[in-house]
């Protein structure tokens, strides 16, 4: 009956210094060591579970060698105060022999000592499981690295580090009065079919009136129906530049022209409205 009240209290004091009891466990506990009177020592978990707690488990690393030597000496030091029996003595029947259950006990004064430090090896792996899982579950997430898009500027000077053949030319007054102090040029590459149109002096323009447009001439002598280079705003005093959106494949250009035209742009321009003109000179290779 003792034995079977010792291993329900040794049951108890494991899962107390491994996870802790619950308040109904715990009155069971008390009710068992006082009905069983048993020798355990029931401080030996709660210290080695202390010991262990304080041990530096906090981070995710094997314990350091010096605190894993502290704690085996403390161990080895407090049980070397309980008296252990090499073995059982023989039992005799005799009054005032010493009996079984007293041999018993001294074999269980022993072992909670060694349930003790097994109590600690699975607390220790318990600790080092939950805490990586938190690390690894409950760390700080990482910042999505954000590409910085370039503007049309490092674009435009990409295109032209790029070695790709390019073609330049520069911009000069059409046909419309008042703007005439126009400069600035356009590059293009014939390979890459990109380009880009680079604007001093070209007014802003109310896009709900009016819009620019670009036209790519392949011939020289500005055939009736050039190339649509796209339709744009000028929203903004000073250099503006301007991505050429060819519609089609565009082969070895020779003029670039700027038209004035209604909103959205149109399919053939009449050329009233010339803002600017743009003849190839030179070509980059």
């Amino acid at each position: 009956m003792k034995q079977s009240m010792e291993e329900s209290i040794l049951d108890l004091l494991c899962k107390e210094a491994v996870y802790g009891l619950t308040e109904e466990e715990q009155q069971e506990l008390a009710k068992l060591e006082q009905s069983a009177n048993s020798g355990m020592d029931s401080q030996a978990f709660e210290y080695t579970a202390a010991a262990l707690s304080v041990a530096g488990l906090g981070e995710i690393e094997p314990m350091p060698e010096h605190l894993h030597a502290r704690i085996s000496a403390d161990l080895t030091r407090r049980m070397s105060d309980t008296p252990v029996r090499s073995e059982v003595p023989r039992v005799v029947q005799a009054s005032g022999s010493q009996t079984t259950d007293e041999a018993r006990g001294s074999i269980w004064n022993w072992m909670g000592w060694a349930v003790a430090a097994a109590a600690c090896i699975a607390l220790a792996f318990n600790i080092f499981s939950t805490r990586e899982a938190r690390q690894i579950s409950g760390g700080p997430t990482p910042s999505p690295t954000v590409e910085k898009k370039p503007s049309i500027a490092e674009l435009r000077e990409q295109l032209l580090a790029s070695g790709a053949d390019i073609r330049r030319a520069t911009w000069g007054k059409g046909n419309v009065a008042g703007i005439e102090e126009i400069s600035g040029d356009v590059v293009w590459s014939d390979t890459k079919q990109e380009g880009y149109m680079r604007f001093r002096g070209l007014p802003k323009n109310d896009p709900s009136k009016e819009t620019y447009q670009l036209w790519i001439f392949e011939d020289g002598k500005l055939e009736p129906h050039p190339k649509d280079g796209g339709v744009f705003d000028v929203t903004a005093d000073g250099e503006v530049i301007v991505p050429i959106d060819a519609k089609l494949a565009a082969k070895d250009p020779k003029v670039f022209a700027i038209t004035i035209e209604k909103p959205g742009g149109v399919v053939v321009s009449g050329r009233e409205k010339i803002a600017a003109l743009a003849k190839t000179e030179t070509a980059i290779s």
